[in-house]
């Protein structure tokens, strides 16, 4: 008899030919096999689908959904949420991968503590000059956010949860996000800020473990969304989605979340933007970079005295545009 899927990991996919096959040979590795995938092919010039097809056909746990336009990867997300049909949830990018033991390790958890929904570590993939990916080492907002292991935590006990801002590094429990309402933006990117900052808003209880479970990848080819952060409309929508999931915890009443992700955003964000910033050549550039670190250094309290010398000059220049 077969064992009845725990869990659906949605998985979708633009032109990502080169990386869905290792995707989906790290669910297929997973320790916990109970699962059932949902790919997701958002209209794809290259052979993704095909990538897709052929595994769904191999292997009847993954199930095949074909957008007959391109519309970006929230919309995916929220087609692949509509589809769910077992107690746990997941996510997992066609161009990055899951560590052996993530769904068993995440599942497990849940099932013990009866939370909301557990969230673990990861690391960066990242390309090597000879050729492949590297992965390496879980960086120090990462482990402030998961590590040590917490359960039934909440965002006021644990604030700093609110660094984890990517889908693909939870399990949730799908009636979760039925009763907390929640659904990806649709036309615009880092559509999971918001939606990470939902979640932590509206947990009665979340757990927390340092495992890395997922390798984020950094293309070698400089198509990540994150590579492209020169792009005006790219920083925009970063900034935007930054300040929505800003608005989500302040609007929800948890200061000290307000305070930990700014501190985070002040350490992080503002002086890599104002790196591309301080020589880019748009003018608008600066511009927008700086309305947007007024904003959040007037709304910071305790997180201005977190930040060291040299990362208070640049955000101090930044402010000044």
């Amino acid at each position: 008899m077969t064992t009845p899927a725990a869990i659906t990991v949605i998985v979708p996919g633009h032109d990502v030919a080169e990386y869905a096959d290792e995707a989906l040979d790290s669910l297929r590795r997973q320790t916990l096999q109970a699962w059932t995938a949902i790919l997701i092919d958002d209209f794809s010039t290259d052979s993704t689908a095909d990538v897709f097809a052929r595994a769904a056909v191999a292997d009847p746990r993954f199930r095949l959904v074909r957008h007959a336009e391109r519309a970006g990867l929230g919309a995916a997300r929220n087609r692949g949420l509509d589809l769910v049909d077992t107690p746990f949830l997941g996510f997992l990018d066609a161009d990055d991968v899951l560590t052996p033991n993530a769904l068993e390790r995440l599942v497990g958890l849940l099932d013990e503590t009866g939370s909301d929904f557990a969230v673990g570590a990861y690391v960066r993939l990242r390309p090597e000059a000879a050729g492949g990916y590297r992965a390496g080492e879980v960086q120090p907002w990462v482990a402030a956010a998961s590590a040590p292991e917490r359960r039934g935590t909440t965002i006021d006990e644990h604030p700093e949860a609110s660094g984890n801002i990517v889908a693909w590094s939870k399990v949730s429990r799908t009636e979760f996000w039925h009763r907390a309402g929640i659904r990806f933006p649709e036309g615009r990117l880092y559509e999971d800020q918001i939606v990470a900052q939902q979640m932590y808003a509206r947990a009665r209880r979340f757990d927390t473990v340092p495992d890395v479970v997922a390798h984020w990848r950094v293309r070698a080819d400089g198509s990540s969304i994150t590579q492209r952060e020169a792009h005006l409309d790219v920083l925009r929508d970063c900034l935007d989605a930054m300040d929505a999931g800003l608005r989500v915890l302040e609007s929800a009443g948890h200061p000290l979340a307000v305070q930990a992700r700014i501190g985070q955003m002040l350490r992080m964000d503002v002086p890599r933007l104002a790196e591309i910033a301080r020589t880019h050549p748009d003018a608008a550039y600066r511009r927008t970079l700086g309305a947007f670190t007024r904003d959040i250094w007037a709304r910071a309290g305790t997180a201005r005295a977190g930040l060291d010398e040299a990362t208070a000059k640049v955000v101090a220049a930044a402010r000044l545009w």
